[in-house]
């Protein structure tokens, strides 16, 4: 039982370095990413991952859970703590594997199959499990269980608060759902509510991504407005990848979501996780973790101004959150590419959809963000700097584009020649070299 990785699985133990590595290595710009704390890692790591729990606290189908409901209930009474809700009008159920169970969840709690729906547009920011189709394509398994409509953006970038109205009352969806996973500004609850209360639907926030700034104060707070609030614990929060689902305690609406995640969608929870959120959610509440979050915002701000400086058009023209969205249309290269380019040089981010494209599979932006990179202690001098590495990645794609052409295959065969080895080795190792001595673990 005690017999180390390394005597055991030689092969695992050199890749889990290589990833190691990896990540030291690299200038992490995926939003949707962080580095967690090594107290969480160590509980994920412990002998809490042995344990099956079938149930909620009390309410086991297996025997030997005395610790285990304490730990879920510790998990419990600190989510609600930390977004200062009323255990008499709120609950939550930390059990959710990741955000797209948590959703699912609440969808089932809340609608009977082909029941409609209406969330923000994938093309315009939202996310796959608020529903996704091309044509007669249902990407998402939420479009195959439930009948989805999509909302979209104005010309500027922003949420089309009107269009969502006039679908909401043309379409009449049973659940509204605000969030999404590219949105660079805040949402207006008051005006979702005002329309879901219209035409007697349940109102859903997925704060996946800002659940850490509205802890902090730093994003509206969806809990005023929202009747049901999803999010996953791994991005602005900084936690283990997981799930979470507030919901008020009104119509026995947190008794079906509990319900539908257990017995309805999952078996035991994974307790390593629970424990390990319980964790997080304490060290969220303590005072550095609000200046983490803003010094994240500061950075972001930082990050978008330098960008607009150097020519890049963004969407909304900023940010009031953690992400950026950048359009690369006016750079003539795509997302796809330039995450193929910045990856040869250890920058990691993400292509991403922005107004006008059709394809998100062939998108012309990427999408970055601060989180990771301030948790590694990044502040607004480094993020220029940042900034400037990933200008000179996009400047190397273009010019390799001018030798490949338009085609992607092309452009992957020219930038791994040996005519460009050399500039990409030296980019990438001047970058290696400069954030490998940011803290790590």
């Amino acid at each position: 039982m005690k017999k180390l990785l390394r005597s055991i699985d030689p092969i695992m133990n050199g890749l889990l370095k290589k990833e190691y590595l990896r990540q030291k290595g690299c200038i992490e710009l995926i939003a949707s990413e962080n580095f967690t704390l090594s107290a969480t890692m160590e509980v994920l790591g412990s002998v809490l991952t042995n344990k099956y729990s079938e149930g909620r606290p009390h309410k086991r189908y297996y025997g030997g859970n005395q610790y285990i409901d304490q730990i879920e209930e510790l998990c419990q009474t600190r989510a609600l703590d930390l977004y200062k809700l009323d255990k008499d009008k709120w609950s939550v159920n930390v059990q959710p594997l990741s955000g797209c169970n948590a959703n699912l969840a609440a969808y089932s709690a809340v609608l009977k199959p082909h029941d409609r729906i209406l969330g923000l547009s994938l093309h315009a920011g939202g996310h796959l499990s608020h529903g996704f189709y091309t044509g007669r394509n249902k990407v998402s398994t939420t479009s195959v269980f439930y009948e989805s409509m999509h909302y979209g953006l104005k010309e500027n970038g922003f949420i089309n608060y009107k269009e969502l109205e006039t679908k909401a009352k043309e379409y009449y969806p049973n659940l509204i759902i605000a969030g999404g996973s590219a949105y660079p500004r805040d949402w207006d609850y008051n005006k979702i509510q005002e329309i879901s209360k219209s035409i007697g639907a349940y109102f859903m926030m997925d704060m996946s991504h800002i659940s850490g700034l509205v802890a902090t104060g730093h994003q509206n707070n969806p809990f005023n407005y929202a009747d049901i609030i999803t999010t996953t614990t791994h991005k602005t929060l900084r936690g283990p990848r997981s799930g979470m689902i507030f919901s008020k305690n009104e119509d026995g609406l947190s008794q079906k979501i509990n319900q539908a995640v257990f017995p309805g969608l999952q078996g035991g929870p994974h307790n390593n996780q629970i424990g390990a959120l319980a964790v997080q959610l304490y060290m969220a509440a303590q005072p550095d973790f609000k200046e983490y979050i803003g010094q994240v915002c500061k950075n972001a701000i930082v990050m978008s101004n330098e960008l607009t400086r150097l020519g890049y058009k963004l969407s909304t023209d900023g940010t009031d959150n953690h992400l950026i969205l950048i359009d690369l249309k006016p750079q003539k290269i795509t997302g796809s590419k330039v995450e193929l380019i910045c990856d040869e040089v250890n920058i990691t981010l993400n292509k991403n959809a922005v107004i006008g494209d059709k394809n998100p599979m062939n998108p012309g932006g990427v999408r970055i963000g601060t989180p990771a990179m301030t948790t590694r202690g990044a502040t607004e001098d480094d993020f220029i700097k940042i900034v400037n590495y990933f200008d000179a990645a996009v400047k190397l794609g273009q010019e390799i584009q001018l030798k490949s052409g338009p085609k992607l295959a092309d452009f992957k065969k020219v930038l791994h020649s040996t005519e460009y080895k050399v500039k990409l080795e030296r980019l990438g190792d001047e970058i290696e070299a400069w954030v490998s001595s940011f803290e790590f673990y």
